[in-house]
């Protein structure tokens, strides 16, 4: 049903709630001999093939560092059975704790980069760092997935996707059109 809404001004500062659809995801990394994870509410599908992913990690993270330095990751999806893991990452700094550790991950050797993949997590995405050229003025990474694994079962999994200011949702009913979808249209 369609039907006018009643709207007030908003601070664009909040806006990442209405954009931001995509699932929490866990990315690792690995550089000189040390591991790390952070939890990461924001990324975009950039191109389909090659298969690039974009995302801003600010500088004052330490992931960022050892991304940019090793120019790779490996981007973990968790299922919303792991919130409280996805919470706790997201609130613990990286040089101070073995997050695999303080967490109960496993960490498991990826095929073609050097950062782990999550064991505990329905998909990974190993990813090289693509191009560098948004990095020193947007702290924008272009990566591109060099590998990719999702577990067979559930086909759709319950993901958790971050609205802003500690709000999460939980991904639910799934809807489809095939008959009225055209490839490439979205």
């Amino acid at each position: 049903m369609k039907r006018p809404y009643k709207k007030a001004d908003l601070p664009v500062s909040d806006i990442r709630r209405f954009l931001e659809p995509g699932p929490v995801v866990l990315v690792s990394s690995h550089y000189k001999g040390k591991n790390n994870i952070m939890t990461m509410g924001w990324h975009t599908v950039l191109e389909f093939s090659p298969s690039l992913i974009g995302c801003m990690i600010t500088a004052a993270n330490h992931s960022f560092g050892m991304i940019r330095q090793s120019g790779e990751c490996v981007i973990n999806i968790p299922t919303a059975d792991m919130i409280g893991t996805i919470i706790g990452i997201g609130n613990t700094h990286g040089t101070r704790v073995n997050k695999f550790r303080k967490f109960g991950l496993t960490a498991e050797p990826a095929a073609t980069v050097k950062a782990p993949r999550i064991k505990e997590c329905y998909a990974n995405f190993e990813c090289r760092l693509a191009d560098r050229k948004m990095l020193d003025d947007y702290n924008f990474f272009i990566l591109e997935v060099l590998k990719a694994q999702a577990a067979t079962y559930p086909r759709y999994p319950k993901t958790v996707h971050y609205r802003g200011n500690g709000v999460f949702m939980i991904s639910g009913k799934h809807v489809a059109f095939p008959e009225k979808f055209k490839r490439g249209n979205l």
